[in-house]
């Protein structure tokens, strides 16, 4: 048995390459081996969000603060609130964050391939976000 105790991992600042706005990243639990999942705390500041990407084995979002917007290439920017769970499959492009006037706060989940859990790809433009 392994307790990861609360403040006992460092916050980060989201990067400026895979994230538009302030976002910070409060990690976990990281990959054990055998296990493949990684899971970390992610906090958008109004209007912050992630930069398209994907995921090899998909990505499980828990919102558990706040109002967010979250969207799969080609569907609508979709409202996501505490309380939602969000699956993305694998290889679905996508993008998640705040709402414009709220932060929001997610769990993210993901797991690893062949020593890879995300591809990154452009930010959002205003126009995606806006929806």
């Amino acid at each position: 048995m392994e307790i990861k105790r609360n403040g006992s991992q460092p916050s980060a600042k989201g990067p400026t390459d895979w994230f538009t706005g302030t976002v910070r990243i409060d990690p976990l639990f990281s990959l054990t081996r055998p296990a493949r999942a990684a899971g970390a705390s992610v906090t958008f500041e109004p209007g912050a969000r992630t930069a398209w990407h994907t995921h090899p084995l998909g990505q499980t979002l828990i919102v558990t603060s706040g109002c967010g917007r979250a969207q799969r290439e080609g569907g609508p920017v979709e409202e996501i609130r505490p309380g939602d769970v969000v699956w993305f499959a694998p290889g679905e492009r996508h993008w998640h964050g705040a709402a414009p006037t709220t932060a929001m706060t997610h769990i993210a989940i993901q797991e690893q391939l062949d020593g890879k859990v995300v591809d990154w790809m452009e930010h959002v433009t205003d126009p995606e976000y806006q929806g």
